[in-house]
């Protein structure tokens, strides 16, 4: 193939890199209102009085709204399909503030001085209420985050919101006890991660404005445009008819921009005023107060025979919603069903979650969306399990993992169609040089290095529910534009489609203009998640493809008087085959436009009942200072199956990208609240995150399958590789200590008291 499987540079790429105003904060107009966000400064409390008139008196301040200002229209900032499962919890602005950084009023000024100035002479009276800090202790506590009336749920997700409850769910396939009391070996542990932050470079902005015919117009970093239409609608109380969302460029995302952080605001701003408003969130805000990862307590039970073989496993999932349940419903279903899938010989399986309020920041989607922290947890607990029956946690895992044709043991009731886990693990094995290396070395300095495995694995949409479209048309002089509903956020999706269309139609990926995202001219998408676009809208391009070349050769074909079973399209003409006849691409543009009425355009959608999964393992090698308990980064092996690799280079970039983030997670990133709820480190002074230097070396390779019903044999790849190197990270310090962590992250000081502790 030309295109597809190759290394093809990004479509944008110079763009990007010679510093073109390609982001939304580049395209802010000049008379356009800044507005700001006076935040709480309680974990909970009710709004008793706000005096504004001091800050009306700042030179430049246009406006400042509060909550008697704005609709009270309950609704939810997720950006799901609709109807969506996370409950319709909050308003623009609320009296009840329920975390450190909620709302409480929003400044409109001529400049952001004006509008910092007039926030600092607002004057609010509180009535502080206890907070609930401790999601251990949500449910049913006589402290309710939520106490509304209006609060609803569009799904029977299990939320009660007297109970403090977002959602419960509950699946079980087989006897879980009955199994469990048959196993001579049971494992049971309990593990805690922490509310990471996407900590993406462009923080959250969007700037709206009213355009010619009075419509709002909203221009926004966001990975869901139709879905951020729907919540304007709803949070305004606005037809959606009267709503139109522009993606520029994305300075990244992760999931953070999976739901509409900050695009209400300057909306309701300039429906108030009829002027342009911008907000752009401080690091600060985007970090205290964005859409980070869910805080999960997660339970796992194991019964195992005494060769390795698992034959049960329990998990149950607590979720720490926060202040409002954006995604908590849906994020806390991955992970069971992506981690007790990876393994084919149960004889019975129980999956139970909890998705609870709690006065801390709200939550939301993050790349590996709850299969991060289900993996984690069982990932860990196998290892564990191969420690104790003193077996090579890569054989135990050979011996177990699902196979192709197997049922997933939780993954509704879908069949593994293409994998080759095993040859992933084959492939790890030989470039970590594990034989070699595990399970420990102590080096001359005292230094120890070990090395540590994990499996993984993730979806490619969510199935029977996820949908990509696109149209493309032949132009004049025979060049191409493809209209994607999609959101390249850094990705390089739009690369990615545009590679498939040349390769579909046989012609130079210069041919073809990719444009994309404007709700009111391209063709609807769900958007970029659940790590769908390549997989779910791949396969629309490739339809729209086929179709398009059925109309080119129906035109060429009548343009030469000939039957169109008699033609064939080579990407540069219509001709028939062992004749002198043909007829030019171009020539054939042309004619499209003259006065025939065949404007050739096609424009397909694509929804999956099925979301097949891609594999990956993931190995690592460590240095540990057993004197600091400091772990260095040696080598880090990654073997991953996401089908047929679309491009070689995004995908291996992909893959180092989640990777370092997954190292973030397990020995970095450290949200912490002080008793009164306010974050402590909300800069990136004090949250830490690695650089290139913690990440150590980082080595990629593919094990291919073909998937039947992806795009050219393609699965996703986007979120599947971030999950490995917390199970790895820990299983390589305990084959270095013989401790084992079961709490994210784990810092240098947790390890030095272990062995401290260990010694004693």
């Amino acid at each position: 193939m030309k295109y597809v499987s190759q290394a093809v540079r990004k479509v944008d790429a110079m763009s990007l890199v010679t510093g073109k105003p390609v982001y939304t904060g580049d395209m802010v107009p000049s008379n356009t209102l800044m507005v700001k966000i006076l935040r709480s400064p309680h974990a909970h409390a009710l709004v008793e009085e706000i005096n504004t008139t001091a800050a009306m008196k700042v030179p430049g301040v246009v406006a400042i709204f509060t909550h008697q200002d704005v609709p009270q229209n309950r609704f939810t900032t997720a950006g799901q399909t609709y109807p969506e499962p996370s409950p319709y919890d909050r308003l623009i602005l609320d009296k009840r503030v329920r975390c450190v950084g909620d709302p409480v009023a929003l400044i409109a000024a001529e400049t952001e001085a004006a509008a910092t100035k007039a926030m600092g002479l607002i004057k609010v009276k509180y009535q502080v209420l206890e907070p609930l800090l401790d999601f251990t202790k949500a449910k049913d506590n006589e402290i309710l985050v939520h106490p509304e009336e209006d609060f609803k749920a569009l799904c029977p997700v299990g939320a009660d919101n007297k109970r403090n409850l977002c959602s419960t769910s509950f699946t079980e396939n087989g006897d879980v006890e009955a199994e469990l009391a048959k196993c001579p070996v049971v494992l049971e542990r309990t593990f805690n991660t922490k509310a990471n932050n996407q900590a993406m470079m462009e923080p959250f902005v969007t700037f709206s404005y009213l355009d010619e015919y009075s419509r709002l117009t909203l221009v926004s970093s966001t990975q869901v445009p139709f879905h951020v239409r729907r919540i304007l609608a709803n949070a305004l109380g606005m037809s959606k008819a009267n709503i139109r969302v522009i993606k520029p460029r994305i300075g990244g995302g992760f999931g953070a921009k999976q739901s509409a952080v900050s695009e209400v605001y300057p909306a309701f701003v300039t429906m108030k005023t009829g002027r342009p408003a911008c907000l752009c969130f401080t690091r600060q805000e985007s970090q205290a107060n964005g859409s980070p990862r869910h805080q999960m307590q997660v339970n796992v039970r194991l019964g195992a025979d005494a060769d390795g073989t698992i034959r049960a496993l329990d998990v149950h999932a607590l979720s720490n919603a926060g202040a409002y349940g954006e995604h908590g419903p849906t994020t806390v279903g991955l992970v069971g069903t992506k981690s007790i899938s990876l393994y084919g010989k149960l004889n019975a399986s129980r999956f139970t979650t909890e998705v609870v309020y709690s006065n801390t920041m709200g939550a939301g989607a993050y790349r590996g969306y709850g299969a991060t922290q289900g993996l984690f947890a069982v990932e860990s607990t196998v290892n564990e399990l191969a420690a104790q029956l003193g077996m090579d946690p890569c054989e135990i895992r050979m011996k177990n993992m699902v196979k192709q044709g197997q049922q997933f043991a939780m993954y509704y009731g879908e069949t593994c169609t293409s994998n080759t886990l095993d040859k992933c693990m084959e492939t790890a094995k030989h470039m970590m040089n594990w034989d070699e290396k595990y399970p420990k070395k102590v080096l001359d300095n005292g230094h120890i290095r070990s090395v540590g495995v994990a499996m993984a694995m993730q979806g490619s949409g969510i199935s029977g529910v996820d949908v990509g479209s696109v149209e493309i048309r032949l132009n004049d002089d025979g060049f191409y534009t493809l209209l994607v509903g999609c959101t390249d956020m850094g990705t390089g999706c739009d690369t990615i489609l545009t590679q498939m269309a040349a390769e579909c139609l046989d012609c130079e990926m210069e041919n073809i203009a990719v444009r994309g995202v404007d709700t009111d001219q391209s063709p609807y998408d769900c958007g970029s998640y659940a790590s769908s676009t390549t997989y779910i809208t791949g396969m629309a391009v490739v339809k729209a493809c086929q179709a398009l070349r059925e109309k080119i050769l129906q035109q060429g074909a009548k343009m030469m008087n000939v039957p169109v079973d008699t033609v064939e399209f080579d990407g540069k003409r219509v001709f028939v085959p062992g004749t002198e006849q043909q007829v030019s691409l171009s020539n054939i543009g042309y004619t499209s436009f003259e006065g025939s009425g065949n404007y050739l355009s096609v424009c397909e959608s694509h929804s999956s009942p099925v979301s097949p999964p891609p594999m990956m393992v993931g190995m690592v090698e460590i240095d540990l200072d057993p004197q600091t308990g400091k772990v260095e980064l040696v080598d880090y092996v990654a073997v991953v199956d996401c089908g047929t690799v679309i491009n070689q280079n995004l995908a291996r970039v992909q893959t180092e990208g989640g990777l370092v983030q997954g190292i973030g997670m397990t020995l970095y990133e450290d949200i912490q609240y002080t008793q009164k709820g306010r974050m402590l480190n909300d800069s990136f002074l004090q949250y830490r995150i690695p650089t290139r230097l913690e990440a150590g070396t980082i080595r990629v390779a593919f094990e291919s399958s073909y998937e039947q019903t992806g795009p050219f044999g393609a699965k996703s790849i986007g979120e599947l590789v971030i999950n490995t190197p917390a199970p790895a990270i820990v299983n390589a310090i305990y084959n270095a200590t013989g401790v084992a962590f079961h709490s994210l992250p784990v810092k240098p000081e947790h390890v030095a008291m272990a062995l401290l502790q260990k010694e004693q």
